[in-house]
């Protein structure tokens, strides 16, 4: 008696996830722009309420205002997250002559800039003002940069790293320093103050926005 053949699963598709992923965060930013320049209340009474909270805590607490001011100047400053990518690009030209990859990750990390820029120019979204600042920050607040370039960086650098196959101890040890770093950056930048949540969340969506079309355009085109 005949058996007729069972149908295998279909493939995973690293473009087709990308490409999926990257059209929910893209839907999900641009809703979240809409509310955010359309001053949609329930929305702004929850980043008032969650920024008052938080700024009496950074006033009450120094000590931990200080950490976060040094984590938020020099170890998560949009400034160290691009030196750190140019420091991985070199790296792939040095040990594996992948100009491809390289140019790759500088040129995402440099469109991560140029739209985050376009936003805060567009939204043009006041920072929180308060009567006894404990930090201060310079440009409109909608998106929070700190945490679209750190999302940006280490998202691109798990891929690399994923990509090139390195040892399941430093696997493991470099997700958690990008996650601990993404999702970090994002509270300092409301403990202190500078930013709204709803920026930071704003930040986080773009920047994997920007993570999965890149690796979406590296599976595509990469020779």
């Amino acid at each position: 008696m005949h058996t007729p053949p069972v149908d295998s699963p279909p493939r995973f598709s690293p473009l087709r996830t990308a490409l999926r992923t990257a059209l929910a965060l893209g839907l999900c930013s641009a809703l979240l722009l809409v509310l955010v320049t359309a001053e949609w209340h329930p929305l702004i009474s929850v980043d008032g309420d969650i920024s008052r909270t938080t700024h009496r805590w950074a006033v009450a607490d120094p000590d931990v205002t200080q950490i976060c001011r040094i984590l938020t100047d020099w170890v998560w400053d949009p400034l160290t997250m691009r030196l750190l990518g140019a420091v991985v690009a070199v790296w792939l030209v040095w040990r594996y002559a992948d100009w491809w990859t390289a140019g790759w990750l500088v040129a995402t990390s440099a469109v991560g800039t140029l739209i985050q820029q376009g936003l805060k120019a567009g939204a043009d979204r006041a920072r929180p003002v308060w009567p006894d600042p404990v930090d201060s920050a310079h440009y409109a607040a909608y998106p929070s940069g700190h945490a679209l370039t750190a999302t940006v960086v280490f998202g691109l650098l798990l891929w690399v790293l994923r990509r090139h196959g390195v040892a399941p101890v430093l696997w493991r040890t470099a997700l958690a320093v990008a996650v601990v770093s993404v999702v970090g950056v994002g509270l300092t930048r409301i403990w202190l103050g500078v930013h709204w949540p709803s920026d930071v969340l704003g930040g986080w969506l773009l920047g994997a926005m920007l993570v999965a079309l890149a690796i979406a355009a590296q599976v595509r085109w990469r020779p």
